[in-house]
């Protein structure tokens, strides 16, 4: 028996070839499962209090605080990513070298669908004084004791800042398991 492979267009052709009949398999093939990735800012002063921002006018939690954060652009690092949404969202500049990576979220958005693989980074150092540079997507950004955060955190943030609070370093939420 001989088999021939074709591979293109999403699908997987098989042509087996027994005694001089030749019989074709068609393999629908999906595409590769893709979470979607993201990076949450941990900036922290020194009285231990830790920046959010209230989400606003953006389709997503609005009126919820969260932190400063936003998706991997392709071809970026976490901490890139990091870097520029810091510049992006706060307007303060940050180095590679100020920044530690202290918690991985898996979570489940089952009234969505989809999965999302967030990435907690602290913001060690940063040069510049933070301020709102989206008005247009955040209509707050203050400081909280993170043992007395407001009632209107998005869930799965509260849940990651908890975890992270008592020295966890990986976290799932969402699952329902």
């Amino acid at each position: 028996m001989n088999i021939l492979k074709y591979e293109g267009s999403g699908l997987w052709i098989n042509i087996c070839l027994t005694n001089q009949k030749a019989r074709f398999y068609i393999l629908a093939m999906s595409e590769r499962f893709k979470p979607v990735a993201g990076v949450y800012l941990v900036f922290k002063k020194q009285n231990g209090e830790i920046l959010l921002l209230r989400r606003y006018n953006t389709g997503f939690g609005d009126g919820q605080y969260s932190m400063v954060s936003g998706h991997i652009d392709g071809g970026e690092s976490f901490q890139q990513a990091a870097i520029r949404e810091g510049r992006e969202e706060a307007g303060v500049a940050i180095k590679m070298n100020g920044l530690k990576v202290l918690y991985v979220l898996h979570r489940m958005n089952k009234a969505q669908n989809y999965e999302a693989i967030n990435v907690f980074i602290q913001v060690k150092n940063w040069n510049g004084e933070i301020q709102n540079t989206e008005p247009e997507k955040c209509d707050d950004l203050s400081w909280f004791d993170p043992n007395n955060l407001p009632e209107n955190v998005l869930d799965y943030v509260k849940f990651a800042l908890n975890e992270i609070q008592k020295g966890q370093t990986y976290g799932e939420f969402g699952w329902g398991i």
